[in-house]
């Protein structure tokens, strides 16, 4: 059998919580922030939490993790 490989942009894009749960950084945050609303800067700060259904998938692609 061959090495189970890291898909590696799913692991440099997401973290797996030690409750299990996947985290990932808010998008938009590139460039083009100064227009943004005080409220909406804020909200990009903090990292947003991933639905179960995508869950399966990203778990696949990171079977080391």
């Amino acid at each position: 059998m061959p090495k189970i490989k890291t898909h590696k942009s799913t692991s440099k894009r997401f973290k797996i919580t030690k409750n299990g749960k996947i985290i990932k950084r808010t998008g938009g945050q590139g460039h083009f922030n100064s227009r943004e609303s005080g409220k909406v800067t804020r909200n990009k700060r903090s990292d947003s939490q991933i639905s179960d259904a995508s869950k399966k998938t990203i778990v696949r692609a990171m079977p080391h993790a």
